[in-house]
């Protein structure tokens, strides 16, 4: 059996990201579906900073 990954559980959504996850986040900005958005941040980060 697999041991849980150390810091998992400080993560609000209890899993770290994968790297999929964070290209999705890449593609969308180099889309054109976020032509409309300026100056703006997109945290890809599972929740980490709301803490």
């Amino acid at each position: 059996m697999c041991q849980p990954m150390p810091g998992r559980d400080r993560v609000p959504l209890h899993r770290f990201g994968e790297a999929a996850e964070i290209g999705k986040a890449a593609l969308f900005l180099a889309s054109d579906d976020s032509s409309f958005m300026t100056g703006s941040e997109l945290v890809v980060e599972g929740g980490i900073s709301q803490l």
